[in-house]
């Protein structure tokens, strides 16, 4: 899609998002969309209800600057029960336009030109963007093979004189992966080593189904140089709130307000309340969302072996990857174009999520955040579409 003469070159190579472009073509073709990761259900019923009292209250105006006071200490002690770190919600805490805002707002609160951010590729795609924004470089570090390891030594080498960040995505979109114990530990002694700060991204903190997610600030000295994202969207079903926040030591958060206060300045005031009686949830219901979201994944995984393709297999979030080589096609985008229209399903093309976009030219992701009579329709249109393509 060709961009405007007038954007600004930091924007140019982006154009519009993959996301909107495919679900503008799933609406063009009548398809399921199992692209963008957006569940079709609604969340609990407390968080409406709490955002409801809200309004009825008049909490209808702008907010304190850094969010809701409700917020920010559901937030400190919902750190404090999952994950034993104890938070300052006076300081501390960020409340932002979900964590895309969140992500854009450190970028942009912290780098000068010049600087370098590392990141693991596959990678978010507004991660790219905002780092051009601030006039910066990206550094990717790819994640390879089934289990999406990354090698320690081209993650050493990515380090140099200009690195002010490294970006974290862990549970992992688009891939699924849940960052172990080992990788963390050397992440954050190379961090420490070239006095670097890490941004770490944990949207699908609690979307876990094989393994638990450990937060790199809770590992030792990390807190001090760590600016934590998270965002009520996944945990509560509820993506069109954008209602996230940003957690860490308060001269990070300070830089991070700096750029959010020119972007939206607050955000969805009576919201907020709502989320903070999510977070108050009792264990039970964090615990069936997992569940719930690794019935789903098993639903898809089985369809795709119907048809003889073995995904890459997710240990969290929304999403799941497969190499569509066996089914005759070199290219991802082109399988998205021709199943949308032949089988009328949409999917993501993996390749915009890499700096290059040939490393995940043929890997597709699919969303399985879904009912599961749209995820069974899924499957039966997979299955039909390959026994056309073999008869």
């Amino acid at each position: 899609m060709a961009t405007s003469p007038y954007v600004t070159h930091r924007l140019e190579a982006f154009g519009s998002t993959i996301f909107a472009q495919m679900s503008e073509l799933a609406a063009a073709t009548g398809s399921l969309n199992l692209g963008q990761g957006f569940p079709d259900y609604d969340g609990p019923p407390e968080i409406f209800v709490g955002a409801q009292e809200a309004m009825a209250a008049g909490f209808n105006q702008y907010c304190h600057g850094a969010g809701v006071l409700e917020l920010r200490q559901a937030i400190a002690e919902h750190q404090d029960r999952f994950y034993g770190l104890h938070i300052d919600p006076e300081e501390e805490v960020l409340v932002t336009t979900g964590a895309t805002e969140a992500i854009a707002a450190v970028l942009l609160g912290i780098l000068n030109a010049g600087d370098e951010v590392i990141a693991f590729e596959p990678f978010y795609d507004s991660y790219a963007a905002c780092i051009s924004l601030a006039d910066a470089q990206l550094v990717p570090v790819t994640l390879r093979g089934a289990s999406w390891d990354f090698d320690p030594e081209e993650l050493r080498a990515a380090f140099g004189p200009r690195t002010r960040a490294l970006l974290l995505n862990t549970p992992h979109n688009p891939t699924g992966k849940i960052f172990s114990l080992d990788e963390l530990q050397l992440i954050a002694e190379l961090a420490a080593d070239h006095d670097c700060l890490v941004i770490a991204d944990e949207v699908y903190e609690h979307l876990c189904f094989d393994a638990q997610h450990v937060p790199i600030s809770s590992l030792p000295a990390m807190a001090e140089r760590t600016l934590t994202i998270s965002s009520g969207g996944k945990t509560f079903s509820c993506t069109g709130w954008k209602v996230g926040w940003v957690t860490g030591p308060a001269q990070l958060v300070s830089a991070a307000r700096s750029a959010k206060q020119f972007l939206s300045y607050v955000n969805s005031s009576p919201l907020q309340y709502g989320i903070a009686a999510g977070l108050r949830l009792g264990d039970e219901y964090f615990r069936g969302l997992a569940a719930d979201l690794a019935a789903k994944r098993a639903v898809l995984a089985d369809g795709f072996r119907a048809i003889g393709i073995e995904p890459f297999w997710p240990a969290s979030g929304y999403f799941m990857s497969i190499d569509v080589g066996p089914l005759g096609f070199a290219d991802g985008m082109e399988f998205c174009q021709h199943i949308a229209h032949t089988a009328q399903l949409v999917a993501i093309p993996s390749q915009v999520f890499y700096q290059d976009p040939t490393r995940g030219l043929q890997y597709v992701r699919w969303a399985f955040c879904k009912r599961d009579v749209v995820l069974a329709e899924a499957c039966e249109r997979l299955l039909a579409l390959t026994a056309v393509a073999q008869s």
